[in-house]
């Protein structure tokens, strides 16, 4: 189940097993989470009848045994052990419905037998992970537990080996072929393990005799270390085995991983044994049931198990006959939701092709690959786009395990549980897009609980861009995966509810915090989240640092945040009045220190300083509309440090344009300034590079400067006049500024540009004067065009419509 198992690989008893003369166990080598092993083990224990079963895991999880019976628990879930000390470091061992172990443990349970783990203690597995620093790699060997790798090599891929030995190339197909495909009922129940653990013998005598062990997929490729460790594992399940011989005389069965089956059958001292397992590095650990996702079994790294089809697998465990046909439904099914069109005869068509292609391949049953080549041929008219839809809802799916109340879990697990109940906010593996409308109750506590996750590193909702640009709503993107369980975990540590251990984590990130901006972003976190008693220290620490702090840079970046938590604020009902304070002692710093801080700057400094003069200008226009004593006058010195700008030379051009830009649109600035402003810089005595970083300041960085240019033929005459005048040698110079700059504007306005300058500046004066050739660049107001659309204009405001509006109903109808 865990550890550098041999993945697809089979053993049994054979000769001697369970309930006959010698008493020797009965050994069920499995392919982990292979459906055609689960049903195997399930005949096998059926035929047996063994006083108690074994199964490869962690012993520190016999305990928890009794709750796989649990009505509740749904999977795949997975064992989870972690280090007392350090929760981060941890282990999963994942099972599905389809996973061996997970059907010997339920077979157990339904017959009234012993269960037990026999695998080494995790308690010195997260201890050797420790001393090897793999702190973020769970479950040993999930990432080598998988057939059909590249690896030729016995070890790294023990099927590869059998199925070039029966001559075949593809060893994933080929086990699917012999044990996958096999029905219930098919032969002697014990015959696969016989041969399987006759071939597993052979190729660990041809690797190097039975003492080596394999190369741990999990181990980073550290062949002798894995080699060592796996003798200490087995030497470990030797000793169980035998003491379960002892007190069971109804015989034993041992589930495992078939690569152990004949080292478990070797026959070694009992001093021997011992002596592996003497001394062993150890760790505190605690373990619990988590859920599980199909989408985490199938990934070969990280988390995962390495099957790259468990959905595909759930079928086949689950159907009781004619699974290609019963495959191929769920596929037109699943199409036909996307309205597709899937009828029945596609669905016979489907299966045809699929059986006539394992016929032409000399496959006893249609496997994966026949049927998704016949669904692409036949359901999707050979295209790969909808073919990706069922491979990632019904290949690999989305299921979500589930495990009982009653499970072990830290405090703070058992709060979030509490809480997602109480807010019906209930975990999913698929992403999900979540609007939230603050005004109401229940939105607003999921918004606080989602907010105080992420103050706690987890991550199980990130923020979206919103529909509506009001403050009271919030749209977050959330998709539940099973590490979650280990983050949640790791800010056990904090507190044992998320409300305190997200307040505790929050006023120790103020200490570390590096930086003032840093600190401003944790008192917005703090107010999204409804901290209080967190807010108070870290406006402490914002009002030292902030006081502290000289570089413009730095307090222009604060900025922007300290007046978005204003707003927050204003929703959420939080007394924001201390950040008032701080945000307008930080602008009046700003204001004083930005003229000279824009002085000097190279290219990419000035670019940088045009998103803070941006971002201060946002939030100055913030700032003012909220009431708070010593703010009334910002407005007027932002602007005045904007004209100062605008006027010096040794100020970059992109800043100077941004400037004049921002006095425009708020109408602090008259058209014709504006106008003689852009003369002047783009006159011939200014160098041209100048002149283009002018210009991007103007109408660049996203800032509708494009409608600008197209609605004022004054500037636009300036820009073509100046460019059509750029001298030869430094045209080059310009252009890439140039195009940036203008590739930024709509398609639509980069074509209305485009006709203006192909019409000419004569033609351009004819069009702005007479008001023809281009609809809205008339020089006054068209009354007419829009008066028409106040009766819309009204209907959507639902109020009722004016006389006159009836009128122009009635004209237009």
């Amino acid at each position: 189940m865990t550890g550098t198992d041999r993945a697809g690989s089979g053993g049994t008893g054979g000769p001697g097993g369970a309930g006959e003369s010698g008493g020797r166990p009965l050994l069920l080598g499995v392919r982990h989470h292979g459906p055609g092993s689960a049903r195997a083990v399930r005949a096998a224990l059926d035929a047996v009848r063994p006083g108690v079963v074994l199964v490869e895991g962690p012993p520190e999880a016999d305990a928890l045994i009794p709750l796989a019976a649990d009505e509740d628990m749904r999977p795949p879930v997975a064992l989870l052990a972690h280090a007392v000390d350090e929760p981060g470091r941890s282990a999963f061992w994942p099972l599905a419905e389809f996973s061996p172990e997970w059907v010997a443990v339920r077979w157990a349970l339904e017959h009234d037998v012993p269960a037990r783990f026999i695998d080494l203690p995790a308690t010195h597995t997260l201890a050797w992970r420790a001393a090897d620093d793999h702190t973020d790699d769970p479950a040993e060997g999930q990432a080598g537990d998988r057939p059909g790798s590249a690896s030729p090599d016995v070890r790294g891929d023990p099927l590869a080996a059998l199925a070039a030995a029966a001559g075949h190339d593809d060893p994933e197909r080929w086990w699917e072929d012999v044990i996958e495909h096999r029905g219930p009922g098919e032969g002697d129940v014990l015959a696969p393990f016989t041969a399987v653990e006759e071939a597993m013998t052979a190729l660990r005598e041809t690797d190097g005799g039975e003492d080596d062990g394999e190369e741990g997929g999990g181990q980073g490729g550290e062949g002798g270390v894995a080699d060592a460790r796996d003798l200490v594992r087995e030497a470990h399940m030797r000793l169980q085995v035998r003491a379960a011989q002892r007190e069971f005389a109804q015989g034993v069965a041992v589930v495992c991983g078939a690569w152990h089956v004949p080292a478990l059958r070797r026959r070694t001292t009992v001093a021997a044994d011992r002596a592996l397992v003497k001394g062993l590095p150890r760790t505190k650990v605690e373990m619990t049931w988590v859920p599980w996702t199909h989408r985490r079994l199938s990934r070969a790294g990280g988390y995962g198990a390495g099957i790259e089809s468990p959905g595909w697998y759930g079928h086949l465990f689950a159907a009781a006959d004619r699974p290609v046909e019963r495959w191929l439904t769920k596929v037109a099914g699943l199409l036909r939701e996307e309205d597709r069109i899937v009828s029945p005869a596609h669905v016979i068509e489907a299966a045809r092709l699929a059986e006539t292609l394992a016929v032409i391949r000399g496959r006893p049953l249609p496997g994966l690959s026949e049927t998704t080549e016949a669904v692409r041929a036949v359901m999707c008219d050979g295209s790969d786009v909808p073919l990706a839809l069922v491979h990632d809802r019904l290949v690999v799916g989305d299921v979500l395990g589930e495990v009982p109340a009653g499970a072990p879990a830290v405090p703070l697990q058992r709060d979030l549980t509490r809480i997602q109940r109480r807010l019906r906010l209930r975990p999913e593996p698929a992403e999900r897009e979540l609007e939230l409308d603050l005004r109401k109750e229940t939105d607003a506590g999921r918004s606080r609980l989602l907010h105080r996750l992420r103050l706690l590193g987890v991550g199980w909702g990130a923020p979206a861009a919103s529909r509506s640009t009001g403050t009271f709503r919030e749209t977050w993107r959330l998709r539940w995966e099973p590490e979650l369980s280990v983050r949640v975990a790791e800010a056990g540590v904090w507190g044992t509810t998320v409300l305190s251990a997200a307040t505790a984590r929050a006023e120790a990130d103020a200490v570390t915090a590096q930086g003032l901006a840093e600190v401003t972003a944790l008192a917005e976190r703090c107010l999204l989240a409804e901290l209080p008693d967190a807010l108070s220290p870290v406006m402490r620490i914002l009002a030292d640092r902030a006081a502290l702090d000289t570089d413009v840079g730095h307090l222009a970046q604060a900025l922007p945040a300290l007046v978005r938590s204003l707003r927050y604020g204003d929703v959420r009902g939080t007394d924001t009045g201390a950040l008032a304070g701080i945000a307008a002692g930080l602008a009046e710093r700003v204001f004083v220190g930005l003229p000279a801080a824009c002085a000097a700057l190279d290219a990419d400094a000035a670019e940088e300083m045009r998103g803070h003069v941006d971002a201060v200008h946002t939030a100055v226009g913030l700032l003012g509309d909220a009431p708070a004593p010593g703010r009334g006058d910002l407005g007027p010195r932002w602007r005045a440090v904007l004209r100062t700008l605008s006027a010096r030379d040794a100020v970059p051009g992109i800043v100077r344009g941004r400037a004049v830009r921002l006095l425009l649109d708020d109408g602090e600035l008259a058209p014709d300034e504006a106008a003689r402003l852009m003369g002047l810089v783009l006159s011939p005595g200014t160098p041209p590079a100048d002149a283009a970083a002018w210009i991007e300041g103007f109408v660049g960085g996203g800032s509708g400067g494009g409608m600008l240019l197209l609605h004022d033929d004054r500037l636009l005459a300036l820009v073509d006049a100046w460019l059509t005048g750029v001298p030869a040698d430094a045209f080059t110079d310009v252009l890439p500024l140039l195009r940036r700059t203008f590739s930024a504007f709509e398609p639509g306005v980069r074509r209305g540009l485009g006709e203006l300058a192909r019409r000419g500046p004569e033609a351009r004066g004819r069009v702005t004067t007479a008001g023809s050739g281009i609809p809205g660049f008339a020089p006054g107001l068209d009354t007419e065009r829009a008066d028409a659309v106040l009766p819309v204009v009204r209907l959507l405001l639902g109020r009722d419509p004016a006389p006159d509006d009836n009128d122009l109903v009635r004209a237009d109808t």
